[in-house]
């Protein structure tokens, strides 16, 4: 009776059953034995037919935990013989995709590994970390294996560290679904054309992507124009008023060596005057009304300027005014903000771009945000294969159920 509830719970179905269980009470460990019906045929992956048994192993794979106890499944596995001549294991539809384990097994870790360090996932399941980290790596790669991105026409690219210094990786993401496609080491040229080879790889070639939004790195800039010959390239407004507002701040910091009177007015400045309160807002004010003898309050004058050409949607107002805009700093005193309006000229059509495609990077910034905070919590991930790990768990949304039914 309880063999047959067992196999229910178990969702074993002939030819396969219960054979038996035993708890061991030293170790805690709950072992069912799993046989299969005298005379059963089997098929395997890639060979036609059924075939018949030529002997048996037996193999061992880690369960669910039953209650509070560790459950072992002590499978009798055939091993068939083909019509070469050749003889083959059979996979029993419970195994995992790593040896040693269970479907449900590995889905469980699966669950828990996008939420936690793999070092907390092993002690919640009794594994060790490597253990832990190989059935992730397995599972994206067969994710990424049968994954499509035939349908991918606008990318977005960004660059994130994976250690201190100056040592990046890059992040390549469908725009409009917004998930991972590509990461590659380093910020180089080569790095997006590591990219462009990846998704060429899924059914995505380089010719096809229509547009790609990037920060305004050379390096970037020249891979993308290479690599992807027919995307639209577009700097999108948030990295151009990033621009600006380190100008200002830095224009602030000049200017409170002698008027002590700046000091502390540091978010006051970049924030949206907006979400100000009361106080803040008066302060800001009385800064602005010093514009003709303070170059700070030009300098905010010239950020805000920016930001509300930068909301228009016409394009040729855009660039008319974009153009106007950088000849009135450039005849300024407000040196900080005249490395931006050289900032703006020289990258004039991809910023003007943005009015038409609306195309950002905020999103992959967000993701982004996740890997760091992940990579916090497990105090940092020396591979860069462990890396790509994480951020495709994080941030690839893969369609892991693809690969095993119990998996979301």
């Amino acid at each position: 009776m309880h063999d047959r509830l067992f196999e229910a719970a178990l969702g074993i179905a002939p030819p396969w059953f219960v054979a038996g269980v035993r708890f061991d009470e030293a170790s805690k460990v709950l072992t069912v034995g799993i046989d299969y019906a005298a005379g059963s045929r089997f098929g395997v992956a890639g060979v036609a037919g059924e075939h018949p048994v030529h002997d048996t192993l037996t193999k061992r794979y880690r369960h669910l935990n039953f209650f509070q106890h560790e459950c072992v499944l002590e499978v009798r596995t055939p091993r068939v013989k083909l019509p070469d001549g050749a003889v083959r294991l059979v996979e029993p539809p419970f195994g995992g995709k790593l040896s040693g384990f269970t479907l449900l097994f590995e889905a469980l870790v699966l669950m828990l590994a996008p939420q936690m360090p793999f070092a907390a996932v092993a002690r919640i399941v009794g594994l060790s970390p490597y253990r832990v980290l190989a059935i992730c790596r397995r599972y994206v790669a067969l994710a990424l294996q049968a994954a499509d991105f035939s349908a991918v026409k606008a990318l977005a690219v960004d660059e994130t560290s994976r250690a201190k210094g100056h040592d990046y990786i890059t992040l390549a993401a469908d725009a409009e679904q917004r998930r991972v496609l590509a990461v590659a080491p380093g910020r180089e040229v080569k790095t997006v054309a590591a990219i462009a080879d990846e998704l060429a790889a899924h059914g995505c070639p380089p010719e096809q992507i229509e547009s790609v939004s990037i920060d305004m790195s050379p390096a970037f800039i020249k891979g993308c124009t290479e690599e992807l010959p027919n995307a639209r390239i577009t700097f999108d407004k948030f990295h151009v008023v990033w621009h600006a507002n380190a100008a200002l701040d830095k224009m602030r910091r000049i200017e409170q060596r002698a008027d002590k009177s700046l000091k502390g007015l540091r978010w006051t400045l970049l924030k949206d005057r907006a979400s100000l309160r009361p106080e803040a807002a008066a302060d800001l004010d009385a800064l602005v009304a010093r514009m003709t003898t303070l170059r700070t309050a030009r300098a905010w004058v010239y950020k805000e300027q920016l930001r509300e050409i930068l909301e228009r949607k016409q394009i040729n107002v855009v660039r008319s005014m974009l153009q106007h805009w950088c000849n009135c700093v450039m005849r300024s005193k407000v040196e900080p903000m005249k490395e931006v309006a050289a900032l703006v000229r020289r990258h004039l059509e991809g910023i003007v771009a943005w009015a038409q495609t609306r195309q950002t990077n905020g999103f992959l910034e967000a993701l982004n945000g996740l890997f760091q905070a992940a990579k916090r919590r497990a105090r940092g991930f020396t591979r860069f294969d462990t890396i790509r790990t994480v951020i495709f768990l994080i941030a690839g949304k893969l369609d892991f159920r693809a690969v095993n039914p119990h998996a979301r």
